[in-house]
C-alpha cells in the first residue's frame, strides 16, 4: 500500500511538473508568435476601462498568461500610452481570461483524454523548433507546450486515480467557514509554490475528478489560488516604479474583493445547481467548478468596472508618486520591452522640453504662459533620462527602434545644451528682453514657443517642427543685420565696447536657443514617425 501511494504521488507530481512545463513553453511560444500583435491590439482597442477589460480577457486567453498581460498593461501606463484607469480594466479582464485554462483542462483533458494522441504533436513541435526559425519555430514551441500540457494532465489523472479511497475529502478541513478559510490559505500556498494559479486549478480539477476532494473544498481552493496570484504580483512590484506598485496593489485589492465575494457565493451556487437539476453538480463537478471560477471573476469585473476611475484615484492617493513628473515613467522593468522603454524615454524627453520652453518664456518676461522651472531638478531629470536610454538595447541596428533611439539621443543632447542656455546665460535673455532693437525677435520667440508647446501637447509634431524652423530662419535672418548694426555703432563710438559685446551676446543667445529648439522638434517628429504614432 505504501509503495502504491508513493508511486501515485510521483505520477501526480510529475504530471503537475509536465503541466507547468507545458504552460511555460506554450506561453513563451505564443508570446514569440503573437506577442507584438497582442501588444498592439491591446493598446489599440483599449479606449476605456470597459474595452480594457474585454481586451485583457481576450489577450490572456490567447497568451495563456495573466502575468504577461499585466506586464503589458503596466508597461503601457509607464510609457504614457494608457491612463491608469484603462490599465486597470485590462488587469480586471485578465482575471477572466485566466479561467480559460480550467475550461481546456475540464473539456479537453478529462473528456477527450488527449494524453497519448498529442505525443506526435509534441514531436512535430520539437522538429519545427529545431529546424526552422522565426514564426515556424515559435509555432513549433507552442505546439510542443500544448502537447505537454495534456501529457501532464493525463499523468495527474493516473496519479490522482490511484489515490481514490486512500485520500478522501476527510483528509482536508471540513466544510465550515473556518474550514473554507483554511482551504483558501492552502490555495494561496499552492500558488506561491507553483508560481502559477493555472497549475493549481488543474491539480484541483484532477483531485475533484478522482473524488479525492469535495466540490466545496475544490471551490475554496480555487478561490485561494485566485487570491494567491496577487502575492506573486506584490512581490514582483517591490522596488518597481510608482505605476508598477500601483498596479500590484490594485491587483491585491481587487482579487481580495472577488475572493471574499466568491466565498459567500459557494453555498448559493451549489443550491442553484441542485434546484435546476438535482444531482447534476456531482455528475459534472469539474465543469461546475470551472463555471464557478469564471462566474465569480465575471461578476467581480461587472461590479468594479463602473467605479474604475474612483478606484484609480484611491490607489493614486494611497501610493503617490515621489518621482519628478519628468522621469516617473522611466521604469527599469520596461527595459525588457525596448518599444515601451523607448516610448517612456520619449515621453520624459518631451515633458523636459516643454518645461525648458516654458522657462525660456519666463525669463523672456512672458507672465501669461511662461513658467519658471527648477533647473537643478530639470538637470537631474535630463541626466536620468540620458542614463535610461543608455540601457535600452534595440538589438537590431536597422530596425525602427534603432532609429528612434538615435533620435532620442539627438533630442537629449540638444536639451542639455538648451538647459545650459537657460542656466548659464539667463542674463542674456534679460538683455534680449531689454533691447529695443530685438523687440520683434523677442516677441516672436515667445509666440513660437507657445505654439510649439500647444502642438506637442496635441501630438501635432509636424506643426511643432514647422513653427520652430520658421522661427529659426527668421531669427538668423534678423540677427545678420542686427550684428552689422551693432558693430557699426561700436566702431562709431555710439555705444561702448562692453555694451556692444553684451548686445552681441544676446544675439548669439537668440540664435543658439532657436537652433536647439528647431533641432529638438525635428528629431522629436522623427522619433514619433519611426514607430508610426
Amino acid at each position: 500500500m505504501e509503495n502504491e501511494f508513493i508511486l501515485t504521488m510521483i505520477k501526480a507530481s510529475g504530471g503537475l511538473g509536465l503541466f507547468l512545463l507545458g504552460m511555460i513553453v506554450m506561453t513563451e511560444g505564443l508570446r514569440s508568435l503573437a506577442g507584438d500583435t497582442m501588444r498592439n491590439a491591446l493598446m489599440r482597442f483599449t479606449k476605456s476601462p470597459y474595452s480594457g477589460a474585454t481586451t485583457g480577457a481576450i489577450t490572456t486567453a490567447l497568451l495563456q498568461s495573466s502575468s504577461a498581460t499585466t506586464v503589458m498593461a503596466v508597461g503601457f501606463v509607464g510609457a504614457g500610452l494608457l491612463a491608469f484607469p484603462q490599465a486597470l480594466g485590462i488587469i480586471f479582464g485578465a482575471n477572466i481570461g485566466s479561467t480559460v485554462t480550467g475550461w481546456v483542462v475540464a473539456l479537453l483533458g478529462f473528456k477527450l483524454h488527449l494524453g497519448t494522441i498529442v505525443l506526435p504533436i509534441i514531436l512535430l513541435g520539437v522538429m519545427l523548433k529545431l529546424f526552422f526559425k522565426d514564426k515556424f519555430a515559435s509555432f513549433g514551441y507552442t505546439l510542443a507546450g500544448f502537447g505537454l500540457i495534456f501529457v501532464g494532465i493525463s499523468l495527474m489523472q493516473e496519479g490522482m486515480g490511484g489515490l481514490e479511497g486512500i485520500i478522501t475529502p476527510e483528509y482536508l478541513p471540513a466544510d465550515s467557514w473556518i474550514g473554507r478559510l483554511k482551504l483558501v490559505a492552502l490555495g494561496i500556498l499552492a500558488t506561491l509554490i507553483t508560481q502559477a494559479s493555472s497549475a493549481g486549478v488543474a491539480a484541483t480539477l484532477t483531485a475533484l475528478y478522482a473524488n479525492a476532494i469535495s466540490f466545496e473544498q475544490a471551490a475554496a481552493l480555487v478561490i485561494g489560488m485566485d487570491v494567491g496570484t496577487t502575492v506573486t504580483a506584490a512581490m514582483a512590484s517591490i522596488g518597481g516604479s510608482v505605476n508598477v506598485r500601483r498596479t500590484g496593489f490594485s491587483h491585491i485589492i481587487y482579487n481580495l474583493f472577488t475572493g471574499v465575494m466568491a466565498l459567500f457565493l459557494i453555498t448559493p451556487y451549489i443550491y442553484l445547481w441542485e434546484t435546476l437539476a438535482e444531482g447534476a453538480l456531482m455528475k459534472n463537478a469539474e465543469i461546475a467548478l470551472v463555471a464557478f471560477h469564471t462566474s465569480f471573476n465575471i461578476l467581480g469585473v461587472l461590479i468594479i468596472l463602473p467605479f474604475t476611475h474612483q478606484f484609480a484615484h484611491l490607489i493614486e492617493k494611497i501610493i503617490p508618486s515621489k518621482e519628478p513628473i519628468f522621469t516617473e515613467k522611466l521604469d527599469k522593468r520596461l527595459l525588457e520591452e525596448p518599444n515601451l522603454a523607448l516610448e517612456a524615454a520619449r515621453i520624459s524627453a518631451q515633458n523636459e522640453f516643454i518645461a525648458l520652453l516654458q522657462h525660456i518664456n519666463f525669463i523672456l518676461g512672458d507672465v501669461e504662459y511662461g513658467k519658471k522651472s527648477n533647473l537643478t531638478l530639470l538637470q537631474s531629470s535630463l541626466d536620468k533620462t540620458h542614463h535610461y536610454i543608455d540601457e535600452i538595447n534595440p538589438k537590431r541596428e536597422k530596425h525602427a527602434r534603432w532609429k528612434k533611439l538615435i533620435s532620442l539621443i539627438h533630442i537629449l543632447d540638444h536639451e542639455q545644451r538648451l538647459h545650459e542656455r537657460c542656466e548659464e546665460e539667463e542674463y542674456r535673455a534679460r538683455l534680449v528682453q531689454k533691447s529695443p532693437e530685438l523687440h520683434s525677435e523677442h516677441k516672436h520667440l515667445i509666440t513660437s514657443n507657445n505654439k510649439i508647446i500647444s502642438a506637442i501637447s496635441s501630438k501635432r509634431f509636424s506643426d511643432a517642427r514647422k513653427y520652430a524652423q520658421t522661427n529659426e530662419k527668421l531669427i538668423i535672418k534678423s540677427m545678420e543685420s542686427y550684428r552689422n548694426m551693432i558693430t557699426e555703432k561700436m566702431a562709431k563710438d555710439e555705444i561702448n565696447i562692453p555694451l556692444g559685446t553684451s548686445k552681441l551676446e544676446a544675439d548669439r543667445w537668440l540664435i543658439r536657443v532657436s537652433h536647439h529648439i528647431a533641432r529638438i522638434t525635428y528629431h522629436m517628429e522623427k522619433a514619433v514617425l519611426s514607430t508610426g504614432k
